[in-house]
């Protein structure tokens, strides 16, 4: 696939157009995984529909964003994406990342965010990349540390962040 990368865990994560079929799959399941966790509780699917009207994926589409998909055992298992935030600066915002309950654990998060760097220094330009995500998402801010993310400053009022992290892309 161009422009795709292959890890030695058997991942491979390439770009694919936020809009297509895989990529609204894989988005759909990511908010089901992070709504149902704030809430305790499973979504219903008119949730996951107004969820995804009120927080658009378009801005991870070219010429400003893009849009990956993880592909584990040939089946598509997980995604990242990354935007650019402020183009003065070089700094992009890692977003979205999510992988497959049944593909946790087989190093899916460390090879999307990987990817998903390259991406922002290759194909958008930056040299940061920012995140935030929240404390029940423990997985993810250990994922975030491990991979050499530092926690920052809050960058945005969302009230759904509550923590913020910043790693230099080199």
């Amino acid at each position: 696939m161009k422009g795709s990368t292959q890890t030695s865990t058997g991942w491979l994560v390439a770009p694919l157009p936020v809009g297509d079929p895989v990529s609204a799959g894989l988005l759909r399941q990511y908010f089901e995984d992070i709504v149902g966790r704030y809430y305790d509780r499973p979504t219903t699917t008119s949730e996951i529909d107004g969820i995804l009207a009120e927080f658009p994926s378009d801005c991870l589409a070219p010429p400003a964003g893009l849009f990956l998909v993880g592909y584990y055992d040939g089946a598509p298992a997980g995604c990242a994406g990354v935007r650019v935030m402020d183009a003065a600066a070089g700094t992009a915002e890692l977003k979205r990342v999510f992988v497959r309950g049944s593909a946790r654990g087989t190093g899916g998060g460390p090879a999307l965010v990987t990817a998903a760097e390259q991406a922002a220094r290759e194909a958008l330009g930056a040299v940061a990349m920012r995140l935030d995500t929240r404390k029940d998402l423990v997985e993810a801010r250990a994922l975030y540390a491990k991979l050499g993310y530092a926690e920052i400053p809050a960058y945005h009022d969302d009230p759904y962040a509550d923590h913020f992290f910043e790693k230099k892309l080199g």
